[in-house]
């Protein structure tokens, strides 16, 4: 998935066929409406963003989305 967004005043691009994947996160079961997978990505300018997918009741409840977010959100995430 690819998606163009302003972050920190900034325009990126944050595409997840081009990113190095860090992590990956399942919360819920497979058919829980308010479960989600969600990924963490670093893209070649150094920026992360979440990449996720859910069901109805989830974070992601809108489709498959990407959400920038800090150095330290993303060190937190790992966590």
């Amino acid at each position: 998935m690819r998606k163009t967004m302003t972050f920190e005043g900034k325009r990126h691009s944050y595409d997840t066929e081009k990113s190095t994947e860090i992590g990956h996160k399942t919360i819920g079961e497979f058919g829980d409406a308010a479960g989600y997978e969600e990924s963490l990505f670093k893209n070649r300018s150094g920026f992360y963003f979440l990449h996720g997918v859910g069901g109805t009741e989830s974070p992601y409840a809108d489709g498959e989305d990407i959400h920038p977010i800090s150095e330290a959100e993303a060190k937190a995430w790992q966590e």
